[in-house]
């Protein structure tokens, strides 16, 4: 039976397919094996991929880019509020959450984040589709390590709403440990790989420690603050400073010009990662001037210089946090678009002098292989061996945490799992209170990376008696494989106990 892995990023989006035994990549109908997660809106179409990444330059105020960073988010939130600063397409606050203002038609519409979603996985499944000549729904999504349970689930409903039947959402690292059969031909003995992404817009660095078949997250690091996009700008603006060079005119405050030039500057990027140098040619930059100018590779490592050195500054630090070396690390997979860059894979190749660095597979598509590979496992195939049943252990994505008042009033958070722990997974903690306490509240959160907590579920233990000593509360936590947390609650040696599900709070 045949299954689809689809890698939604940022800025790029993904799909492979597993047929009798193997995964591969589908090319859209443009001919590309990756599609730009961009939609544009126009009177009456939705256009998506490339098409809307290049009509961008003249439809801009309804063109909707980088959706993923606000799925799932509220209004308020400050990845919403980067997002609608950065945005050329109006993003404004419908009952709390972001919605995307089209002005196409004769009316104003408003499109939730999740609509645009949808939009995206449905041209991946009729990419898929279109490759296979025939309908298939079996889906594995692939979602960040660091999203919480509300992003997670407004990617599941966008895959779902666009035809999908969703198998399962993995982590990324996972998928890419997956592409490369890593601790799935290894019965034992334990060994750490590093997953090294690099997208459009984010840096993902995340480390793994790999036994048995089994995968564990030992430490993770994101930062939105450095991606592809960045060295894109960087050429732009060498390009800018060159057709003012050239023609006296400065065209660095003209956004039209820009987004032209980034255009350009984005393809000359992607030759450069297999040419020694490209050309890049804009129409009509500035008052019906045409703009052509040959960059060299060593120009453009030269432009980028500081910020390839800010893209690989986290990986020493995460190590260490991991109570790790580079001599420890037995892999490197390179994944992301950014990780094709030469100059960025020589830089990692000093760092791990000694260290198998994979990417045989175009690092911006090892993620898809990996969540179709998983698909494919998941629909059943007869001809796997029963140890390929179950590959992975799932790991919890979040801390969980139980929040309880200690004696001088103040709140205090006690993570009973933290992120990167095996599941299944049972934590027991005993909570103290006052032997006046009638009632007794006890509340469960998650937390993602920085992020404040997230109340997850609350109990109330009522008709405690009166004690002269305190009362002692246990509370068992117990996570499943499929990101369900159960809660079970109650006084020690006394009363039935409270019993809480919450649903895939990690899934």
């Amino acid at each position: 039976m045949a299954a689809i892995g689809v890698h939604f990023g940022y800025t790029c989006a993904c799909a492979a397919i597993f047929k009798d035994g193997r995964a591969d990549v589908v090319a859209n109908d443009a001919g590309d094996r990756v599609t730009p997660a961009v939609v544009g809106y126009r009177d009456t179409e939705q256009i998506v991929g490339i098409a809307a990444k290049q009509g961008r330059v003249r439809n801009a105020a309804n063109t909707v880019v980088k959706v993923k960073q606000v799925l799932g988010r509220s209004f308020d939130d400050p990845e919403t509020q980067a997002h609608k600063t950065e945005t050329k397409c109006q993003v404004v606050d419908r009952q709390q959450k972001p919605y995307y203002e089209i002005t196409a038609g004769e009316h104003p519409q408003y499109i939730a984040p999740e609509d645009v979603a949808k939009l995206i996985f449905h041209k991946m499944k009729e990419t898929a589709q279109s490759a296979l000549g025939s309908d298939v729904t079996e889906a594995v999504i692939t979602v960040p390590f660091e999203f919480a349970q509300a992003q997670k689930r407004a990617l599941r409903e966008a895959a779902e709403a666009a035809g999908f039947h969703v198998l399962r959402l993995i982590h990324e690292p996972a998928a890419a440990l997956l592409a490369y059969n890593i601790g799935q031909d290894c019965p034992s003995g334990k060994s750490h790989v590093l997953v090294y992404k690099l997208g459009g817009t984010s840096l993902s660095v995340t480390v793994l420690q790999v036994n048995g078949g089994m995968f564990r997250v030992l430490n993770t690091h994101t930062d939105h603050s450095i991606g592809g996009e960045r060295f894109t700008e960087a050429l732009a603006q060498h390009l800018a400073a060159e057709f003012k060079r050239t023609y006296k005119h400065d065209v660095s405050t003209n956004a039209r010009a820009m987004m032209k030039l980034m255009n350009g500057a984005d393809m000359a990027k992607h030759s450069l990662s297999s040419l020694e140098s490209a050309n890049c040619f804009v129409d009509s930059l500035h008052d019906g001037m045409d703009f052509d100018c040959n960059i060299s590779r060593a120009r453009f490592e030269l432009l980028c210089s500081a910020l390839f050195n800010k893209s690989i500054q986290p990986i020493r630090p995460l190590l260490e946090k991991a109570g790790l070396s580079t001599s420890d690390i037995n892999q490197v997979v390179l994944c992301g678009g950014s990780a094709r860059i030469p100059r960025l894979q020589q830089m990692i190749r000093e760092m791990f002098l000694d260290v198998e660095l994979l990417s045989s597979a175009p690092p911006d598509e090892v993620i898809a292989v990996g969540a179709a590979l998983e698909a494919g496992l998941l629909v059943g195939k007869d001809d796997l061996a029963p140890e390929e049943e179950s590959v992975t252990v799932d790991v919890s994505a979040t801390d969980i945490l139980v929040k309880e008042v200690n004696e001088s009033g103040t709140e205090v958070f006690t993570v009973l799992l933290p992120s990167g722990t095996p599941l299944p997974a049972r934590r027991h903690h005993v909570l103290s209170g006052g032997g006046e306490l009638s009632s007794f509240c006890l509340e469960i959160y998650q937390r993602s990376l920085a992020e404040q907590p997230e109340k997850l579920a609350k109990i109330v233990l009522r008709n405690l008696q009166p004690r002269e000593e305190n009362h002692d509360i246990d509370a068992v936590v117990t996570m499943k494989r499929d990101g369900s947390v159960h809660v079970s609650c109650g006084e020690q040696n006394s009363g039935r106990p409270e019993v809480v599900t919450i649903a895939a709070a990690a899934s």
